[in-house]
């Protein structure tokens, strides 16, 4: 299994940029798909991106389309999530998940067996 560890989130103003890091500890990090979610006070978990277990294949939310990368170093056992051209309504707590099957890049939060901590994203106006 792993125990994915977020970091990078903090205060932005709209229009800047963060990259979020979640570093995982134990074995076999490219044995398992990737992703991001986020979660807005009074709202339900939300699919922002994820990637494949090798890298090759990205799958983004609307909402984050173009503004945002996933990437990932299975050599260092880490995935990242750039984000640039920030809103408001990014404002919400990151979360880093790991699926252990490599069949997929699922936006659905039941189909991922291991969650982060979270790091808070707030957005100022």
């Amino acid at each position: 299994q792993v125990q994915p560890v977020e970091s990078g989130g903090g205060l932005v103003q709209a229009g800047g940029s963060l990259r979020l890091s979640c570093a995982t500890s134990g074995r076999a990090f490219s044995m398992y798909v990737m992703a991001w979610f986020r979660q807005a006070p009074g709202k339900e978990r939300e699919f922002v991106a994820a990637i494949s277990c090798g890298g090759g294949s990205t799958y983004y939310a609307d909402s984050v389309k173009g503004r945002s990368t996933i990437s990932r170093d299975n050599a260092k056992n880490t995935v990242y999530l750039q984000m640039s051209s920030l809103k408001p309504e990014d404002t919400a707590v990151y979360y880093c998940a790991a699926d252990r099957t490599c069949v997929r890049t699922s936006a659905v939060v039941g189909d991922y067996d291991y969650w982060g901590q979270g790091t808070q994203v707030t957005v100022s106006s």
